[in-house]
């Protein structure tokens, strides 16, 4: 099992209350930089620890790059008609370069936000 999954499990539950309460309290429809906002907000308030915009600087080969990935507070937050593979993919390949065991994708378009709830898992992280 991965060392920060356990951590990263609890932490997810948390973070998806918070965003069924943003949802509950505004709704579909809005940008998802409002959906960040509010998320942002809720989660201050129930004193879950967040920063915004995480820089991740980009390392390959031995080479670290200038140009930094941004992560929607280690959240990923989509309000769109639909998830495409494309925005798992990106999800997965944060996690990868992060060493993070678990990611969120939350898509705030949908009308009952638990169809728009996405939790990805690193392969083997959460086996012992």
């Amino acid at each position: 099992m991965h060392s920060k999954f356990q951590k990263a499990d609890q932490w997810s539950h948390a973070v998806i209350g918070a965003a069924i309460e943003v949802h509950k309290t505004v709704g579909p429809g809005l940008l998802e930089s409002v959906y960040e906002k509010c998320l942002l907000r809720e989660l201050e308030l129930q004193k879950i620890p967040t920063e915004k915009q995480v820089v991740v600087p980009l390392e390959y080969k031995g080479c670290v790059f200038e140009e930094a990935l941004r992560l929607d507070i280690l959240v990923e937050l989509k309000a769109v008609e639909t998830i495409l593979p494309v925005h798992k993919a990106v999800v997965l390949s944060y996690m990868k370069m992060m060493d993070v065991p678990l990611g969120l994708l939350i898509n705030f378009h949908e009308p009952m936000l638990t169809a728009g709830l996405n939790r990805l898992i690193l392969p083997g992280a959460n086996q012992a």
